[in-house]
């Protein structure tokens, strides 16, 4: 690889490959190489809230290439899912990474409007980038540079004038003579005179402190005194005394002492000019960041003086001698071997476990279930490959074959559109008690864990705040509407103004009635709970009126997995379209069937034991642990009947 190439680079064995543009390779103190180098991102590593703006940027591009391209229209929906891992985004960041961690060339390119995009998925390792990305500030921006044509930019060219005729302006308004070369003087007298102007500047700097610490030699004084600011001030003093030799004199001595020229190489300090040098390091001849990020107490007119200067000083002559002598010795390429180290993700096949599938738990010598092969490949669902690599989290158990895992790290995706990408209904509420997707095969250890619950413990004042400023604070307003902002602040303030005051007239607290523990008794001995009587043993929960679940075949090798084709709606619920409404099942079921169902079908019931009828099976219903702090709220249909 060399400079200006595009690489591959491997930060982890699991993540996909970074893509990077080689700027310089370096040689480090202990013969290492390092290679500095320009990031760039791909869609999976950008905010959410970026990739939609990515979107909308595209489909005005899409629009353009739709109408030159009428075939565009026409792309698979695998073709634009494989085509958006082709996209990158550029970024202005820099960083220095090992050479041995490059794991190949790719190529990137800016997107050409006039270039199909099927060309890039023709091409192998071809990306392109049409937005510039800031890691720092989050922002995307167009890599394009804006062409700046009308009135805002340029000049507005007037009639050709008639041989002859005048444009009507007033030249003496608009010009003003600075030199006269009509003068009566000799260039001998004009040399004298800049000799003498060359003096005054001399003995100006011994009287001024600050330039006898900045100049402490008489040598660079009478040098300091002797660039361009000094001649031109005293041309111009000159000019403007009518070239009469004796008033110019006594006007570059006049009566508060003489007259002190600086520009900004001698205004700047030491160490502001090593901070310049830094950021022209750093930037280049960016000067508007360079004054906000080094030097924001120097006007950008004065960075831009003094940079112009500074590159008429031997500094400068020699650090653009030693620029080329270290670009003459920087490494022009360097030789990668291929890498050959096996992969910490890559799967034996004796860690494949019999029967597991999909992860459902099957028993092992099932009918139907052909014992010791591993689930199937999480992208393009083949059951057959030379080397499986595990993918995604541990608990999932997912893998990829070896081309899906190749175009994995290099792209940053799978090669088939599943139902995670794009637009696709949610999963059912009773699945996720915690808003996951939910996949387990029974065991515990794979369940959600549950959320911790959380205790307020108020302090005194807010106590107090509630009802001294009651009339600010709302209590039950606001807890109906919880997102509307509180000013605690303002509350706080106004409850230690009322403080003083309601402690004078306490408010009057309502003294709640309580009953008697022995009402309560006697009440209960008069009002003794109906005794309920068991089911007659054998007996089993009638099944008949509840929506008949479809059977479902056991998943097998073959089956699609659940980054694929599988429904969420086979784990739990209902089949049949889901109704609307909190607790909308009522409307087709009667009452004993109801509480059937939220006994033994809802999510949060225990592990129950069904016997079917008909074939005397025993099936074993597994459920997800939910969080224990929850509570059921009946509307008032449902409440009555319960009532009744």
């Amino acid at each position: 690889v060399a400079a200006e190439d595009y690489v591959y680079f491997e930060n982890s064995s699991s993540n996909p490959l970074l893509i990077r543009r080689i700027e310089e390779l370096n040689k480090t103190a202990n013969g290492n190489v390092e290679a500095k180098v320009v990031c760039f991102y791909r869609r999976r590593d950008i905010a959410t809230t970026l990739i939609a703006l990515a979107d909308k940027h595209a489909i005005t591009l899409t629009m353009c290439y739709e109408m030159e391209n009428p075939e565009m229209v026409d792309l698979p929906e695998k073709q634009k899912h494989q085509l958006r891992h082709r996209e990158l985004f550029l970024s202005r960041q820099l960083e220095s990474l090992p050479a041995t961690h490059i794991r190949g060339k790719c190529c990137v390119t800016l997107l050409n409007e006039t270039e199909a995009l099927k060309s890039y998925l023709d091409r192998e390792d071809a990306f392109f980038y049409s937005l510039v990305y800031d890691p720092q500030q989050k922002t995307l921006l167009a890599d394009k540079g804006e062409i700046r044509v009308g009135n805002k930019y340029q000049a507005d060219i007037t009639d050709l004038l008639k041989e002859g005729e005048d444009d009507g302006r007033e030249l003496e308004k608009l010009e003003e003579k600075v030199w006269d070369p009509s003068h009566p003087l000799t260039e001998k007298q004009i040399d004298q005179f800049l000799v003498v102007a060359r003096s005054v500047g001399t003995f100006a700097r011994a009287l001024d402190c600050s330039s006898s610490v900045r100049q402490p030699s008489l040598h660079m004084s009478a040098a300091a005194a002797s660039r361009d600011i000094t001649l031109f001030h005293a041309m111009d003093t000159l000019h403007k005394n009518g070239y009469d030799m004796t008033r110019a004199i006594a006007a570059l001595v006049p009566q508060g002492g003489p007259v002190l020229c600086r520009d900004e190489m001698e205004e700047w300090s030491a160490s502001e000019a090593n901070l310049f040098e830094e950021a022209l390091e750093k930037y280049g001849k960016d000067f508007t960041d360079i004054q906000q990020d080094f030097l924001p107490w120097k006007s950008l007119t004065s960075i831009i003086e003094y940079y112009y200067m500074w590159k008429t000083t031997d500094r400068y002559v020699q650090q653009k001698r030693l620029k080329a002598a270290e670009a003459e010795s920087k490494l022009k390429q360097v030789y990668i071997p291929n890498y050959n180290k096996p992969n910490p993700n890559q799967l034996s096949m004796n860690s494949v476990k019999p029967g597991l599938v999909n992860g459902a738990g099957v028993l092992p010598g099932a009918p139907g279930q052909p014992v010791g092969l591993g689930r199937a490949c999480e992208s393009c669902y083949t059951t057959s490959s030379y080397q499986w690599y595990s993918w995604g989290p541990p608990n999932m158990q997912c893998r990829l074959c070896a081309s899906c895992w190749t175009y994995w790290k290099k792209y940053g995706g799978l090669k088939m559109p599943t139902r995670l990408d794009g637009e696709r209904p949610g999963p059912n509420r009773n699945m996720s008690p915690h808003g996951l997707p939910m996949r387990h095969s029974g065991s515990p250890k794979f369940a959600v864990k549950t959320r911790q619950a959380f205790y307020l413990q108020t302090s005194q004042l807010t106590k107090a705040a509630r009802r001294v400023c009651q009339d600010l604070l709302r209590s039950r307003y606001l807890a109906r509407h919880p997102y509307i902002p509180v000013n605690t602040a303002a509350i706080k303030a106004e409850c230690a103004v009322r403080l003083p005051d309601m402690s004078k007239k306490p408010p009057s607290l309502k003294q709640t009635v309580r009953k008697p523990l022995e009402s309560v008794v006697r009440y209960l001995e008069a009002h003794p709970c109906p005794p309920k009587s068991d089911p007659p043993r054998g007996a089993t929960i009638s099944m008949g009126s509840l929506t008949p679940i479809k059977s479902t075949p056991i998943l097998n090798n073959g089956s699609p997995t659940i980054l694929g084709k599988r429904s969420y709606e086979q784990h739990n619920g209902l089949d049949g379209k889901p109704s609307s409404g909190f607790c909308a099942a009522h409307t087709t079921h009667s009452l004993p069937t109801l509480l059937a169902m939220s006994y033994s079908l809802v999510l949060n019931s225990p592990t129950r034991v069904f016997t079917n009828p008909h074939t005397g099976k025993h099936t074993h219903t597994r459920t997800m642990v939910s969080c224990s702090d929850t509570y059921f709220l009946p509307h008032g249909q449902l409440s009555s009947k319960v009532a009744s």
